[in-house]
Parts: structure tokens; C-alpha cells; sequence
């Protein structure tokens, strides 16, 4: 926690101290409490940071409205960021830890997010780095189509680190620290789209993305999104530490910050 609080440019971070039914508080440029929403989200006696971690069982997660998100909502052209998150995922399913992403009102108020897992363009129980400027899908495909993905797989039921940065310019995703590069291939569901007879190829990371990020009015979430059927993506086990940087990290910094897991 002292390394976290000593690296430039943080904006947050939560180590999930508190018990269940109270707001998680960060430490940071405000406190940013998040709200429990779907029920209460169990403190657990485990977890990297505090040596607690708060439980989702795939139908609460926690919530700062918009208007509270202040230096949390970073947006623009040039703008950087950088995510850092120590889970212990089950591996059930979609699974966002956090950002804000808004998948469903007002067409779309996607910003930025960290996922466990997107599987519908090549990111299945890969660490996913989500950007967008306009909010919503990437024409011609039906959904976003925009993140990078790690090489590896996070693994399941282990405390794991996953993180992304933003310069403005390319998405990379990391694992424990790690960023590793990823050839340009097919991405899975883009065949036959106008424009993609044979689909799409291209390089899931580093992701380039030179759009920046828009400023699209979503909340700050923590453990699911809102989509058309009302909130999904849900993560499933353990988050024991989220942080955000208003910057990209370096690739020495974020191996260190990966490294001090139990």
C-alpha cells in the first residue's frame, strides 16, 4: 500500500477494509465512496492491500454516481490512465472490476474499464483494457470492439493482478505485472460485417486506440455494468485493492506494483 500511495499521480485507491453494509472509502484526491448496491458485499479476511477484500457474488456491486466521480472521470484526446486491480476471480463469467462503463443509456456512455474477461472479440478470461470517446459501439459491429487483451489467462481462485494503461494512443493490458505482446489475428465475430467480408485482423496488445476517452456522463462502478437488461457483466470472488492513475505507468512501475501479492 505504501509503494501505491507513493507512485505519482494517483487519483485513488481502495483497499476494501471496511465490512459489509458501510461505503468503501479510498484514499487518494478524495475519499470516493463507493455504495453497496444488490445486496451487501461481504468483507472477507483476506486481500492483498488491507489484508481484506470485499466479496461479489454476481449480483451486488458498488456505485459512485457521476456527479460524485470528480477526478475519477478522466477524459479527452491526450488524456492517460492507468488500472490496477488484486482479485481472486471464480472465472464464471464476464467479469468487470471496475471503471466507468455504461454499456445501455443513451445508446452507450462507455469511458473506460478493466474486465477479467471478453470473450466476443478475442478476450476470453484475458485481462481486458476497455476504451471509448464516442460512448458507444464501434460501427460496424453491434458492440465495442475497442480493448486490449492479455496473452496469458488470469487464473482462476488465486489472487491475481490485473491492470491496463492508456497513453492517449495504444490499450496494454498487464498480468501480475507483466505485459506481453500479442501478434495481430483474427478477431472471433467480425466476419461478413460491411467493409470485413473476411474479418478483421488485428493486434489485441497492445490495442491501438488514438481516440481518447470521452467524458459520457457514466457512473463509477465497481463489479458490474449497466447494460440493456439492467446491470450484468457481474464479477464473481474476491476484489482486495482497485487503484486509478491519471497517467500511463511505466512497464518497470507496473511490474512492481504487480509483484506484492500474498
Amino acid at each position: 500500500m505504501k509503494k501505491l500511495k507513493e507512485t505519482s499521480n494517483l487519483i485513488a485507491v481502495w483497499d476494501f477494509k471496511e465490512k459489509e453494509n458501510q461505503n468503501r472509502e479510498a484514499y487518494g484526491v478524495d475519499n470516493f465512496p463507493l455504495k453497496e448496491k444488490g445486496g451487501p458485499a461481504e468483507r472477507i479476511n483476506e486481500g492483498p492491500l488491507s489484508g481484506f477484500s470485499a466479496s461479489f457474488n454476481g449480483t451486488n456491486y458498488l456505485t459512485l454516481p457521476n456527479s460524485e466521480t470528480g477526478a475519477l472521470n478522466i477524459n479527452g484526446t491526450e488524456k492517460e490512465i492507468t488500472i490496477i486491480a488484486w482479485v481472486k476471480w471464480t472465472g464464471e463469467q464476464i467479469g468487470f472490476v471496475g471503471g466507468m462503463w455504461n454499456e445501455y443509456k443513451d445508446g452507450g456512455k462507455r469511458q473506460y474499464g478493466l474486465f477479467t474477461s471478453l470473450p466476443h472479440y478475442n478476450g476470453e478470461n484475458q485481462v481486458c483494457g476497455h476504451i471509448s470517446y464516442t460512448g458507444k459501439p464501434t460501427p460496424p459491429f453491434p458492440y465495442s470492439i475497442d480493448y486490449s487483451a492479455s496473452k496469458k489467462e488470469v487464473k482462476k481462485n488465486k489472487w491475481q493482478c490485473v491492470a491496463f494503461t492508456y497513453d492517449g494512443s495504444y490499450i496494454k493490458s498487464f498480468l501480475n505485472g507483466k505485459f506481453e505482446r500479442r501478434e495481430s489475428e483474427l478477431i472471433n465475430n467480425t466476419i461478413g460485417f460491411e467493409g470485413y467480408p473476411n474479418g478483421l485482423f488485428q493486434t489485441k496488445n497492445p490495442y491501438y486506440y488514438p481516440y481518447g476517452m470521452g467524458n459520457n456522463g457514466s457512473d463509477f462502478t465497481v463489479g458490474a455494468v449497466l447494460l440493456k437488461s439492467g446491470m450484468g457483466n457481474f464479477f464473481k470472488g474476491l476484489i482486495g485493492g482497485l487503484a486509478v492513475f491519471d497517467r500511463k505507468l511505466t512497464d518497470d512501475e507496473m511490474l512492481s506494483l504487480g509483484n506484492f501479492l500474498n
